[in-house]
């Protein structure tokens, strides 16, 4: 698990607009801290550090230690709010991490073997990943950065479903607690389509067809 570390402070200037002239002074992102016992908590997250941390996609899987003015609290991010159409964070949500509390969230799938795989290698196989992430219940101290998927030695024809996965001890997959009918597909290897020449052949030997003579006027 990585080891992220952000600092905080508390913010006792709240509202839309109180948020706007944060975000202008370029220093800090606004964000809240929830959940527990405890009651919610409006701080401002230091912002070069805070963009540096959520490069790596690690983030989102872990828990992280918020030390807000001094108090530690442990957090894993539920949710970031963005500008629609500027690469910036304007909010970020927080969920306080209980060590003894199972957390549910999304991590993501990381494929590999496939350089090594005979069936797209030598047999034209195609890999189509079907889901980029899983949703997971766990305890803090067992949750894992991302799951991965070993594709060396998968036959053509092959479609790996959720319960095909190996997780680690003490993680559960949230979609297989609700029965059968929800052990969808993540991904497969097929037989990569190859259009026929033939047709294609036959579609650029295809001409429009011959525009009809023109009528010849009648001789005066």
């Amino acid at each position: 698990m990585s080891d992220f570390n952000l600092n905080a402070s508390v913010r006792h200037d709240l509202g839309k607009g109180a948020s706007r002239r944060l975000r202008r002074a370029d220093l800090s992102i606004p964000a809240i801290i929830y959940g527990g016992e405890t009651a919610p908590k409006s701080i401002a997250i230091d912002k070069a550090p805070f963009y540096k941390a959520i490069e790596d996609e690690s983030f989102f899987s872990s828990v992280i230690t918020l030390d807000v003015e001094g108090k530690k609290e442990q957090v894993v991010v539920r949710d970031l709010q963005r500008h629609p159409f500027k690469p910036l964070v304007t909010h970020a949500d927080f969920l306080r991490v209980d060590a003894t509390h199972e957390l549910t969230l999304h991590i993501p799938l990381h494929v590999v073997g496939e350089d090594a795989s005979k069936a797209i290698k030598e047999e034209d196989g195609e890999l189509h990943q079907l889901a980029s992430d899983v949703e997971i219940s766990c305890l803090p101290k067992d949750l894992p950065e991302y799951l991965e998927v070993d594709i060396s030695n998968l036959e053509l024809g092959t479609t790996l479903h959720l319960s095909d996965l190996t997780v680690p001890a003490g993680v559960t997959l949230v979609a297989l607690t609700h029965g059968e009918d929800h052990d969808n597909a993540v991904l497969s290897v097929t037989k990569a389509k190859v259009r026929d020449e033939e047709s294609e052949e036959g579609e650029e030997a295809e001409a429009p067809a011959d525009k009809p003579a023109e009528d010849e006027g009648d001789a005066e």
